[in-house]
């Protein structure tokens, strides 16, 4: 995590890449998405996806836990340097979630974050309103998955 101040409106970054393979597509949709498409290879291939689909959540879902294990990268990465060190706020929500394209067993997806605004929060004059676009992209370099984010974000300590 970084402070407002040391964030730029066009930044983009690439938080990771993830293979859903079939039995991680299955573990996932057994727990919290089990449609036939998500669980049996016959019934993916015979659905309209084609193929054996991750549940758009778990698509999601490493998302979320792609982008925690870059901003704790990020964090040890300036302690190492011995500089302050940012602690990130909650995210008030998302808009515009969509799932493009379907992913299929044996994709990689490769997710990015690009800040489209940044500003000063008007009540809480500590932390700074992030909104970051957030793409998955195939091996192909299609879209499949796409949201704008809001996130709190600190300022630095004097900073208003």
């Amino acid at each position: 995590m970084r402070f407002l101040e040391d964030m730029t409106v066009g930044e983009r970054r690439e938080v990771g890449s993830f293979t859903f393979t079939a039995d991680s597509i299955k573990t996932f949709a057994q727990q919290f998405d089990p449609q036939p498409f998500h669980l049996d290879e016959e019934a993916g291939k015979n659905s309209l996806f084609g193929g054996l689909a991750a549940s758009g959540w778990h698509v999601a879902a490493v998302c979320m836990k792609l982008m925690v294990a870059d901003a704790q990268r990020e964090s040890a990465e300036a302690a190492k340097r011995g500089e302050l060190v940012a602690t990130g706020g909650p995210s008030p929500g998302f808009r515009e979630l969509r799932w493009l394209k379907p992913v299929l067993a044996g994709d990689t997806v490769t997710y990015y974050k690009q800040i489209e605004n940044l500003r000063p929060s008007d009540s809480r004059p500590q932390w700074g309103i992030m909104q970051a676009r957030n793409t998955a992209i195939n091996q192909r370099g299609e879209v499949v998955f796409s949201f704008l984010a809001t996130a709190f974000v600190p300022r630095r300590p004097n900073a208003e």
